[in-house]
This record gives structure tokens, sequence and C-alpha cells, in this order.
């Protein structure tokens, strides 16, 4: 079984290996084209939230609502992984 994150982190990729380390392509794991592209916007946006400081509350729980969203979309095109959620902004994961 593998072990995935899916995070906001700066000059990350949106998905990280929980056990070995380091982060993923999500092409690299055969996600869906859409599920990509959703992941690629997701990561611009949190980006740009980064650079605000996470100054707008709102916008970060809507990030983070996407981030958990890409997760359950991943933990179904990955039934084999366990995917979990970790807000940059709020420095935890979210369950």
């Amino acid at each position: 079984m593998r072990y995935l994150i899916v995070d906001g982190m700066m000059s990350g990729t949106g998905i990280r290996d929980e056990v070995e380390g380091g982060y993923l392509s999500p092409e690299s794991l055969g996600l869906s084209g859409q599920l990509v592209q959703r992941i690629s916007r997701w990561l611009r946006a949190y980006e740009d939230a980064h650079y605000e400081q996470y100054s707008d509350k709102s916008n970060v729980a809507e990030l983070d609502a996407e981030g958990q969203q890409i997760q359950a979309q991943m933990q179904e095109e990955l039934p084999d992984a366990k995917v979990r959620y970790y807000s940059d902004a709020e420095a935890r994961v979210l369950e």
C-alpha cells in the first residue's frame, strides 16, 4: 500500500509520498487527465494565497475544501493507496 499526502506546499507537485518522502508527479501515479489539471489549477491558487500570507481566511478555507475534494478523488482513482490531506496554511493534516 502507498501512503500519499495531498498538499499545497510551495515548489511541490501537490502529492507527497508520506513514507519515502519527496514529491511525486500526478502523471506518474496514473491519475486521470482531469484530476491532473485540477491539481495544477489548485496549486497555482494555493501559491497565490501563500504570497498573500494566507490573509484571506475564506479563500484559504475554500482552497482547503478543494484540496480535500482532490484527496477524495485521488482515493477513488487509487484504491490501493491511503491518501490524506495536509493544509499548508494551517500546518496540519485535516481529517
